[in-house]
């Protein structure tokens, strides 16, 4: 294929995205990705030429035109294409670098007529989104085992007699587990699935995973803040208070998104390096909400146990490793902290690693 192909009516395809040079418009599964011109112009070079060689030289005289660069700008449109394209330096599936000499771009590659938009182009459909919804139910899961750990440390912490056998403590225990549980799946699950979509929506999985997180952190906070106030009144005749709800589920979806993308901005994220800057968003996000004067499920906890009359339940013994009279504020704040760290982290750990086993960034 030649310059001519450009300048034709068609369209070039490769895995996902549609390349249609003559309309200067690239998208995946129909949908549009922003990159500006000159490096469009990059990409249509090396698609053009799929399976060759693509040296600097001739990137400079081609794209740039004569305009006097550095090797660093065209280090950084590479960069920026792999990252809009969902590639990954170190294990290419489209632009490979042959060391001192320039680039090669490695995935099959079709030419169809008709210009990007027409029957060519495959649109978005259910099917299409289907291909998400694995994504989000990872998500799930991952927060679903931050809840496990997390309503183990809850449960043997307490319990009046964690230490000590006994239906009661054991019961204590099996009773936080659950809620915690439970209570972590639904959070996981708005934000998970609110990431998925914001990532189908933008043709880029990590682009607007804040945005996504954040509003379905919301949705399910209030959801759940609302069904649980309203049962504890049905059962006890009053409720525990303000327990966590929409604007810690915001801060928290939005944080755990915000590490995602974070996360994402190379290209396809290591599962390490995913995990630890969700983590460490999520921690920060779970420290700040509980000095704003929110509570995440330890704050709650202590408002339920505090709320409900001979009640079994009891943080204290967490407070006290912090020298304070009950579950105080240095021991919300840290353990709010760990809470969201954990929640993050796992999150996104499990997200990253169902898009590792379908092959998508």
């Amino acid at each position: 294929m030649g310059e001519a192909d450009d300048r034709a009516a068609g369209t070039y395809l490769f895995e996902d995205f549609q390349l249609d040079p003559r309309n200067r418009r690239l998208a995946r599964k129909g949908v549009t990705v922003e990159i500006n011109a000159r490096y469009l112009d990059a990409l249509a070079l090396l698609v053009r030429e799929h399976g060759q060689l693509v040296s600097k030289n001739r990137f400079l005289d081609e794209v740039w035109r004569g305009v006097p660069v550095t090797d660093e700008a065209l280090t950084q449109c590479i960069k920026t294409l792999r990252r809009q394209l969902g590639d990954d330096a170190a294990a290419p599936r489209f632009v490979e670098t042959v060391p001192k000499h320039g680039y090669r771009f490695i995935a099959a590659v079709e030419w169809t007529d008709g210009a990007l938009g027409t029957s060519a182009v495959p649109s978005p459909s259910v099917n299409a989104w289907l291909e998400w919804l694995p994504f989000g139910a990872a998500g799930t899961l991952g927060g679903g085992f931050a809840g496990l750990i997390g309503g183990l440390f809850y449960g043997f912490s307490g319990s009046t007699t964690p230490l000590q056998p006994g239906m009661g403590a054991t019961s204590v225990l099996l009773v936080l587990t659950v809620i915690t549980v439970v209570v972590a799946i639904l959070g996981a699950a708005g934000v998970s699935f609110g990431m998925a979509a914001a990532g189908y929506a933008s043709g880029n999985p990590w682009r607007w995973a804040p945005a996504g997180g954040a509003v379905g952190g919301l949705l399910v906070g209030a959801v759940v803040k609302l069904l649980g106030l309203d049962a504890f009144n049905l059962l006890f005749g009053q409720s525990p208070g303000d327990i966590t709800g929409a604007p810690e589920g915001l801060l928290l979806g939005g944080a755990v998104g915000l590490g995602a993308w974070l996360a994402g901005r190379s290209g396809k994220p290591g599962l390490r390096q995913g995990v630890g800057i969700a983590a460490l968003a999520g921690g920060l996000a779970g420290v700040l909400i509980t000095l704003l004067g929110g509570h995440m499920m330890g704050g709650s906890l202590d408002l339920l146990a505090r709320s409900l009359p001979y009640s079994r339940l009891t943080l204290d013994p967490i407070g006290a490793l912090f020298g304070e009279q009950g579950f105080g504020p240095i021991s919300q704040a840290v353990t709010g902290g760990l809470e969201g760290a954990l929640f993050g982290g796992c999150v996104v750990g499990a997200m990253i690693l169902a898009r590792r086993g379908t092959g998508n960034a």
